[in-house]
C-alpha cells in the first residue's frame, strides 16, 4: 500500500538510503564559544554512551551579522579512551540525513578505530536536531504527488507545484531555505572541528556526505587528518543526461546479472525462459494499461513498476522475490500480502532535500519536448530498465525558482591535503562506481572498490573494506593501490527475502 501518508513520510525524511531519522526536538545541552557542552540526549537510554549538543553558526556566511542557526550534534565516546586518538566527525549522506540520530542509534566505526575515536554525527542546516527547513503538508503533498510528465500540460503542472511549494517552504523557514548548499555545509563543518577542539579533521561521510568531505578539502586542505569518503557523488557531471545516464546504466547493468542468475538458477521462478523478454512483455502491459499490481491488483504503470519492483534487480538478496513478483504480473496472478502501515503526520515537514538538492546541483530540463527526448535516450542506452527512480532527482528542480548556487565543477583539492581514501561499490545503484572513480581521479585519492552491490560498505560488512579503512584512521596507512574486496551479495534462495528495498536521496 502507497498511502498519502507514507508518500509524504518518505519525502519529507529525505534521508539516506539506510537511515530512519529521529524526530526533531530540542536538546538537552548547549555550546559556548570555548568548546562544546555535552549532555545527555533526548529520548536516549541513559545508560547509552552517547551525548548530545549544539553549536551556533551564521545563518548566512556572506552576511554574518544576520542571525544565527543551530548545528545539532551527538557523539559517542571511543571504547578505548585511554588510548584515543581524537574524534571521527561522520555524516551519514542525504541531503537529509540525521547524523546525530544516526550516532544516537549506533556507530559505524568498526575494529580498532572504534576503541580509539571518539565519533560525532552532525545534523546539517535544515534538518532535525538542527535549525529546520519546514514546508506545510498541502503544498509538499502537491508536489511529491504531481503526475509523472507524459505531456506539455503534465510537465507544467509538475513545474507549478514544484514554484508553489518554493514560495510554501521560504514562508515557513525563512531566510534559512536558500542558504542550504554544501558550501554553507563545509563551513558548518569547519566549525565543528573548531568547537570540536581538533586540530586536524577526521571525517567519515557516506553518500552526499561525500561531497561534504570533497568540497572539505577543496576549501580547508590543511586543516585534515583523515577521510573516508563511501559511496560517492561526483560533482563534475557536465549535464542532466550525464546525470540520468549513469545512473540507469547502474541499474542497466544489475538487471542483467539479475537475468543471467535467474535464467541458469533452478530456484528462479523464472529458470529456463529469456527473462529480458518476459521483462520487456510486463513492460508492455503497464504501457498498455494492462498491468495489476502483484499484492494488490491495482493498476501498475511503467514508472511505478520501475520504481516498487525493477529496482529491487540492484540487490542480489531481493532476486528471487523479485522473479516470483514478475512471474505473477505476466500471468495475472495476486500474491499475498501484508496490510500497509498507516501513521499520522504534522501539519509541517522538514524537507531540506529540496532547497539544498536544488542549490547544489540545478539539473535543467526546458521543457516536456527534452524530457521526452532524454526518456528516449535512456531507453536506447539502457533498453532493458530504461529508468531508474533516482532520475527523479533531475526533475526535482524544474519550475523551482531556487538558485543554482554551488556550481558543478571538477574537484580541485590542493597538494596541501593529505590522501584521501575513496570507496566504491561496483554494483551501487544511487551514488554509482563510476561517479566514486572520477572523484578518486581528480583528487589524486586513493581508491578501495568493494565488487558488490548496494550503497556504501565500511562499518562491519566486509572486513577486507573495514580493515583498510581502520589503519588509515589509526596509522594513516594508505590503502594498497588497486585495493578490491570480493563480492558478499548473494541471492537468499532458502527462503523469500525481502521484498522492498528502500529508494530516496542519497
Amino acid at each position: 500500500m502507497r498511502p498519502r501518508t507514507r508518500i509524504l513520510a518518505a519525502a519529507a525524511s529525505a534521508a539516506a538510503l539506510t537511515l530512519t531519522l529521529l524526530a526533531a526536538s530540542p536538546l538537552a545541552a548547549n555550546a559556548n564559544r570555548g568548546g562544546i557542552d555535552w549532555g545527555p540526549c533526548p529520548e536516549v537510554d541513559p545508560a547509552e554512551p552517547v551525548e548530545c549538543a549544539h553549536i551556533n553558526v551564521p545563518l548566512d556566511y556572506d552576511r554574518p551579522w544576520r542571525g544565527t542557526i543551530e548545528i545539532g550534534l551527538a557523539k559517542r565516546e571511543a571504547l578505548n579512551p585511554d588510548e584515543k586518538i581524537g574524534t571521527i566527525l561522520m555524516d551519514p549522506g542525504g541531503p537529509g540525513g540525521s547524523g546525530a540520530g544516526s550516532i544516537m542509534n549506533g556507530s559505524p566505526l568498526t575494529g580498532e578505530a572504534a576503541e580509539r575515536f571518539d565519533i560525532v554525527g552532525f545534523d546539517p542546516r535544515g534538518i532535525n536536531t538542527s535549525t529546520q527547513v519546514l514546508c506545510s503538508e498541502d503544498a509538499l503533498l502537491d508536489a511529491v504527488e504531481a503526475p509523472f510528465p507524459t505531456d506539455q500540460a503534465s510537465w507544467e503542472a509538475r513545474e507549478n507545484a514544484n514554484a508553489a511549494l518554493t514560495e510554501d517552504c521560504r514562508e515557513h523557514t525563512g531566510r534559512l531555505f536558500d542558504h542550504v548548499s554544501n558550501l554553507e555545509t563545509v563551513e558548518d563543518m569547519e566549525r565543528i572541528r573548531r568547537a570540536l577542539g581538533e586540530g586536524k579533521l577526521n571525517y567519515l561521510g557516506y553518500s552526499y556526505g561525500t561531497i561534504m568531505g570533497q568540497q572539505y578539502a577543496e576549501q580547508y586542505p590543511r586543516n585534515i587528518r583523515t577521510m573516508v569518503l563511501d559511496g560517492n557523488m561526483d560533482h563534475s557531471l557536465e549535464s542532466t543526461w550525464d546525470f540520468m545516464r549513469t545512473e540507469t546504466a547502474a541499474v542497466e547493468q544489475n538487471f542483467t546479472e539479475f537475468a543471467a542468475w535467474c535464467e541458469s538458477t533452478p530456484e528462479c521462478a523464472l529458470y529456463g525462459e529469456d527473462v529480458e523478454t518476459v521483462y520487456a512483455g510486463i513492460k508492455d502491459k503497464a504501457r498498455a494499461g494492462e498491468l495489476k499490481d502483484p499484492y494488490e491488483g491495482l493498476p501498475l504503470d511503467f514508472i511505478t513498476l520501475s520504481e516498487l519492483y525493477t529496482f529491487t534487480a540492484n540487490y542480489p538478496q531481493g532476486w528471487p522475490t523479485l522473479a516470483i513478483e514478475y512471474e505473477a504480473m505476466r500471468d495475472g496472478v495476486v500474491l499475498p500480502s501484508e496490510p500497509g502501515l498507516l501513521q499520522e503526520e504534522p501539519e509541517l515537514f522538514e524537507y531540506l532535500y529540496y532547497p539544498a538538492w536544488c542549490q547544489d546541483w540545478g539539473w535543467e530540463i526546458e521543457d516536456y519536448d527534452e524530457f521526452e527526448s532524454l526518456l528516449g535516450d535512456l531507453a536506447a542506452d539502457s533498453p532493458n530498465v530504461e529508468w531508474t527512480p533516482y532520475n527523479q532527482h533531475a526533475l526535482t528542480c524544474i519550475g523551482s525558482d531556487i538558485d543554482y548556487t554551488n556550481e558543478r565543477d571538477e574537484l580541485d583539492i590542493p597538494r596541501s591535503a593529505p590522501p584521501i581514501v575513496f570507496i566504491g561499490n561496483e554494483h551501487d545503484p544511487a551514488t554509482v562506481y563510476p561517479w566514486t572513480l572520477a572523484a578518486a581521479d581528480q583528487a589524486d585519492g586513493h581508491l578501495i572498490t568493494y565488487e558488490g552491490y548496494f550503497h556504501t560498505v565500511y562499518g562491519g560488512f566486509s572486513a577486507c573494506v573495514d580493515d583498510a579503512v581502520n589503519a588509515y584512521f589509526v596509522e594513516r596507512e594508505k590503502p594498497e593501490q588497486g585495493l578490491s574486496c570480493p563480492n558478499l551479495d548473494f541471492p537468499e534462495t532458502s527462503a523469500l527475502s525481502a521484498r522492498r528495498f528502500p529508494v530516496g536521496p542519497y
